[in-house]
């Protein structure tokens, strides 16, 4: 006898077998033990649910002739010809292989004749959002009103592709996605009947990459169970065969993120490719591992929730007090719109490390969490910086000795023709930075550094707005935006007015010695 797969060879027979979907299996045997059976059904749901499953059960279930109170006896000639696939009462349609006006108008001509044997003819039809238009049309009329003998069960995973026509004339049932803890369940139920072994935690992991799918949990297991044949299958075993991630490597990856260190971040993702895992389930579960992280920093009552091990549950709560919400959140979207383009990219591994850099240099980027995670770099730099003299960080930070600070500089005779377009255009200039850069360039004073260079000057208040324009300035951003305005090179600098002194008493003021021209909004 031929191999039959697991999914295959455990497929529930009747009611009480299925899994995780007690609603739609309470509400179908209420149906069925008080006679009041719908004509069309629309059982929606993510792949691997049990639509199909449930689908045969019900069909099985109303032409059986010995039924066990709601649920099809599995003895009868019906139910046995039904489940080998042979019965002509129930029509089991792939919409996606016919979708077309002709297969469906097939249907409505079958219809008209009733069943040879048994009660009802069902007509299952699989991911019927795959019909054309025209087949939708040609199904409407016998759909509303069938004769008493037909019953019609369409089965799709996108009911928002299905037209209103449609939905209106069917009776709906969500199925859920299944529970970890079902799912694992029934894993270690069938293990025991395979007669093998398997690590708690390898069925937990199996279960968590399933997403919610029976049948895809219990296809990964057959294949783990495959490839380690005659073993106890452990969660190192699972890990191999699915090229899935130690989360111990997750911890490191995480840290060398944090620290911005681009380098340790490579690397370790070079360890995982020596390693032969896979990309994108490495991508999914970085992903699931902040996700993780970003639980236990919300709150300390989130244990019961996470599907970590005891041992890696410490090292993660110690992990997301070292971090914050708004950073994790950052890391979570970098990775998620990673994952969008894994799906279609030839270069994997290139994609992947950009997105690492990301993570490390968020001044790459321009948006709101980056912002904050750049602010909050700056502010690790600043407390790491040792500091023996108080005055040294006002001084350092001003990057200019005390005694020029005392006393105004002077006037200088003639302003610097560049320096001095740079100044009238600055509107211009400022309006054509990203924001919020734009918005720092324009709160500082403009003043006079050197012979030619262009100085930004900034209150004390200003210190994380200073920090943020320095370092743009140290990467050439406004050097380029001013050469794109005027056509030439001027050097920049910004400087943090301290020590107490006015703006007008510390520097000369270019806006009041130039005629800057005035831009107007759109």
């Amino acid at each position: 006898m031929s191999y039959t797969s697991l999914y295959r060879k455990f497929r529930p027979a009747e009611f009480e077998d299925v899994k995780g979907q007690e609603h739609i299996v309470t509400t179908l045997k209420n149906q069925i033990r008080t006679n009041r059976i719908g004509h069309a059904y629309l059982f929606c749901g993510t792949r691997g649910t049990g639509k199909t499953t449930v689908a045969k059960i019900f069909a099985k279930a109303v032409n059986c002739e010995h039924p066990d109170g709601e649920s099809p006896c599995g003895e009868c000639a019906m139910c046995r010809a039904i489940a080998g696939g042979s019965s002509m009462n129930v029509v089991e349609i792939d919409a996606a292989s016919n979708n077309g006006v002709d297969n469906v108008r097939e249907i409505v001509n079958e219809v008209a004749y009733p069943p040879a044997e048994g009660k009802y003819r069902v007509y299952i039809i699989d991911e019927v959002h795959m019909l054309s238009i025209g087949a939708f049309n040609a199904l409407l009329k016998t759909l509303e009103e069938p004769p008493s003998y037909v019953i019609f069960i369409l089965a799709t995973t996108e009911a928002h592709k299905i037209p209103i026509t449609i939905l209106s004339r069917c009776q709906r049932y969500d199925f859920k996605r299944i529970q970890l803890e079902t799912i694992v369940g029934h894993m270690r139920q069938l293990i025991e009947k395979e007669g093998a072994q398997a690590d708690e935690r390898a069925l937990r992991y199996i279960a968590r990459c399933a997403d919610g799918s029976m049948r895809d949990a219990l296809s990964l297991l057959e294949q783990c169970m495959a490839f380690h044949f005659g073993e106890p299958l452990t969660y190192d075993m699972v890990l191999e065969v699915l090229g899935a991630v130690d989360a111990r490597v997750f911890g490191r990856l995480f840290h060398a993120v944090h620290s911005a260190d681009v380098a340790e971040a490579v690397r370790t993702l070079e360890e995982v490719l020596e390693q032969g895992r896979e990309l994108t389930q490495f991508v999914s579960d970085f992903t699931w591992y902040l996700r993780n992280l970003l639980l236990l920093r919300i709150s300390d009552q989130m244990e019961d929730v996470l599907d970590v091990s005891t041992e890696n549950l410490a090292m993660m709560k110690q992990e997301a007090g070292e971090t914050e919400e708004a950073t994790l959140m950052r890391y979570i979207r970098v990775l998620s719109d990673l994952s969008n383009q894994l799906r279609s990219a030839s270069q994997k591994r290139v994609l992947v490390e950009i997105a690492m850099i990301r993570l490390c240099r968020p001044q790459m980027q321009n948006d709101l969490l980056d912002l904050q995670e750049r602010i909050r770099q700056i502010e690790h730099k600043l407390q790491q910086r040792p500091d023996p003299d108080p005055g040294a960080q006002q001084r350092r930070a001003a990057d200019v000795p005390p005694a020029v600070q005392e006393k105004r500089p002077p006037v200088p005779e003639a302003i610097p023709e560049e320096v001095a377009q740079v100044v009238k255009n600055w509107e211009r200039i400022v309006a054509q930075a990203p924001q919020p850069n734009g918005e720092f360039y324009r709160m500082a004073k403009l003043s006079l550094d050197g012979e030619n260079r262009l100085l930004l000057v900034y209150n004390e208040e200003d210190s994380m707005r200073y920090q943020l324009v320095a370092e743009d300035i140290e990467n050439g951003e406004l050097d380029r935006l001013i050469e794109k305005q005027i056509g030439k090179k001027v050097k920049c600098s910004a400087r943090l007015n301290a020590g107490g002194h006015s703006f007008e008493d510390a520097f000369p003021d270019l806006s009041d010695m130039v005629e800057m021209d005035i831009v107007e909004e759109e």
